[in-house]
């Protein structure tokens, strides 16, 4: 590539087709696919409902104003959020995070916010200074000021969350520092923690939500309920979109004027969101389930025991196969393309695994047995 900022490693291929689970690169060869374009296309690369709402809308008109009101946002908000609950809508998850960390200091009218190490909330300057990752931040600073770092799933946190804070912010699974579930007892004990102060509690759920964890949003599994919300990648199947959901009192905060975007909500994302939202019924999340209840047993039997293999950790269809420091990620990525599985790293030396939540239980065991003839 000559024209474009070098931002990024690729690899050597361009993948230019796609359909259901597989996609196809410049030189014919497929592959299938276990990253869901890290998260992101979720009901796969043909999905016709999706295909046809994003045809439909392309024949009206795919961008307006956001100074007029929009049904479709409407009716997407109200398939995305609860009756006591309202959304903004953005572009990303790293601005729906940037969204979230304004409307808390806001409303609260406190500047503190409490965050963690490993985590990950984006790129932007709001949501990369509540990114615990170093090296992320290095050659940015100054960042924002006033974030507080934690460890994640360590009591130590509780002791930083006073009534200064005007949030927390936190995954309730890290997904790119290493694919790590926090404990339900402690979040729990988060939670309290800030109910007590009047803390905002906002959970991260760009990677976790949507079904990825086989629940619309995985903290629905560790019974919180947080202030905010943060929602991108899986809800638009791959059209730009973020959402912001807060609780109907935080709306005297975020009036005309506080907040804004010029593509945030445009019309062809909601017409793809809606067609997630549609499908994402109790039924096909129990499918999910059940399926993932497959694919942790056959992970746990086939690729848990080798010796290349230091633990597994996730849930759902979020999986991270954590190698041993003698394998490089990458390297097994490369012979896994050559094999025709696409899949991610993260941190800490970590295979990521985040399949289409379409695939069925044989390629699901297809991929499995690719990972297990590479390590």
């Amino acid at each position: 590539m000559e024209h474009v900022f070098p931002t990024y490693s690729r690899f050597p291929f361009d993948l230019v087709d796609g359909h259901d689970v597989y996609l196809t690169d410049n030189n014919q060869k497929t592959y299938l696919d276990f990253t869901s374009g890290i998260g992101v296309c979720s009901f796969g690369y043909s999905n016709e409902i999706i295909q046809k709402k994003v045809a439909d809308q392309l024949q009206k008109v795919w961008h307006i104003s956001n100074l007029y009101e929009s049904k479709i946002q409407d009716e997407v908000a109200g398939m995305l959020c609860n009756d006591d609950q309202l959304a903004f809508f953005c572009n990303s998850g790293t601005e729906a995070n940037e969204a979230a960390f304004k409307l808390a200091r806001k409303y609260t009218g406190k500047t503190k916010v409490l965050a963690f190490n490993n985590g990950f909330h984006g790129r932007t300057y709001g949501s990369m200074s509540l990114t615990g990752n170093p090296d992320i931040q290095k050659g940015f600073e100054p960042l924002v000021p006033d974030v507080e770092f934690a460890d994640y799933n360590d009591d130590k946190a509780l002791d930083l969350i006073d009534d200064q804070l005007a949030a927390v912010i936190l995954e309730v699974i890290q997904g790119e520092g290493g694919v790590y579930v926090a404990d339900k007892a402690w979040l729990q004990k988060i939670q309290q923690a800030c109910q007590e102060n009047d803390v905002l509690l906002i959970i991260d759920e760009v990677q976790t939500g949507i079904g990825r964890t086989g629940t619309k949003f995985a903290f629905e599994q560790f019974d919180l309920e947080p202030d905010i919300i943060t929602s991108a990648k899986a809800l638009g199947n791959g059209t730009p979109i973020g959402a912001m959901i807060g609780k109907k009192k935080f709306a005297k905060a975020f009036g005309p004027g506080s907040h804004g975007t010029t593509f945030g909500g445009n019309k062809l994302s909601m017409a793809a969101a809606s067609g997630v939202l549609e499908q994402l019924t109790p039924k096909f999340l129990e499918q999910v389930q059940t399926k993932s209840a497959s694919l942790w047993d056959k992970l746990n039997e086939e690729i848990k025991p080798l010796q290349a293999v230091k633990d597994i950790t996730g849930l759902g269809f979020m999986i991270g196969i954590h190698l041993d420091e003698s394998i490089n990620v990458n390297d097994v990525i490369n012979q896994l393309h050559d094999k025709g599985l696409l899949t991610l790293s993260a941190k800490h030396n970590t295979l990521r695994l985040l399949p289409p939540l379409i695939m069925n239980e044989a390629n699901l065991f297809k991929g499995v047995e690719l990972i297990k003839s590479v390590l």
